[in-house]
């Protein structure tokens, strides 16, 4: 099992390029940053997590592609992860083009992870209707696939088209790099295995993991693909036990992704404790 690290990324936070190195020193897989473009000061969106008030770092997440790229200049191995892309809020051609430049300028270390996001009040500033999310997210999807696989990609769905069109660059990774999906519900295990390479989910928000990954691999079977294909990249919330993070490790769990509960601000000084404890661990857990 590999060991992640999330981290809120805002101009408070452990610079994204000093983190990096601090994550590959210690022998992490992955740096994963989050996106929220904007907070709407007058929301009527329940924080996701426990209904209260939402956290102030929200508001202040950096651009997740510029940081990842700031990382990926001062590491060698560390795999670079958005976590999540919030691709219903975004368009799907500049967001191609992002993606495949980072990967192309980090020799091929992109984990593109992606949500259908939960704040209706965000998203619908975007002019996405909420209740249409995960449509438009699979269009955008696989339209960004397309840019990423053909010599002269065109689309034509219901939410996105164009085409012929010339796109570069295209990604080192092939035939792109891995598409991981942040999804809590088990109708939501469907798109996984319909248009995904592994799943990432919020283990804060699921009280069965190994109910939901049965699921995940029943759906993966009747739709023909090994369930060994999706790999499962889990957001550990808080300051998990050695004990949980064993079981996660028996349970097949690919990479476990620290970070995810610390509080603002996450600072050197309270990040590297964090990062030299958990250290200990990989070479139990790998």
């Amino acid at each position: 099992m590999k060991f992640g690290f999330f981290n809120f990324n805002t101009t408070h936070s452990f610079r994204p390029d000093d983190l990096a190195i601090a994550l590959e020193d210690r022998g992490y897989d992955s740096l994963w940053l989050g996106e929220h473009t904007h907070i709407p000061v007058d929301q009527s969106t329940p924080y996701i997590i426990d209904g209260d008030e939402m956290p102030m770092p929200y508001a202040h997440i950096m651009d997740p592609f510029v940081s990842l790229m700031a990382a990926a200049g001062v590491t060698k191995k560390l795999k670079l992860a958005t976590g999540i892309c919030l691709v219903i809020q975004r368009d799907p051609i500049v967001t191609a083009k992002e993606v495949a430049t980072l990967d192309v300028l980090s020799n091929g270390r992109v984990i593109f992870g992606i949500g259908a996001g939960w704040n209706v009040d965000e998203i619908e500033n975007h002019g996405t209707p909420f209740k249409q999310r995960w449509k438009i997210l699979r269009e955008r999807v696989e339209a960004m696939k397309c840019m990423w696989t053909q010599d002269q990609p065109e689309f034509a769905g219901k939410y996105v088209n164009f085409g012929p069109i010339l796109s570069y660059p295209k990604p080192v990774q092939k035939p792109h790099p891995p598409v991981v999906i942040g999804t809590i519900t088990s109708g939501g295990l469907q798109h996984v295995v319909d248009y995904c390479d592994g799943w990432c989910p919020l283990d804060a928000k699921i009280d069965d993991f190994p109910t939901m990954i049965a699921d995940l691999h029943r759906r993966c079977d009747k739709a023909g693909r090994d369930p060994k294909s999706i790999p499962i990249m889990i957001f550990a919330w808080g300051d998990p036990e050695e004990s949980l993070l064993a079981d996660y490790h028996a349970m097949g769990v690919d990479t476990v992704i620290l970070g995810a509960g610390m509080e603002d601000p996450d600072t050197p000084d309270a990040v590297l404790p964090f990062l030299d404890r958990y250290a200990k661990m990989i070479p139990k857990l790998s």
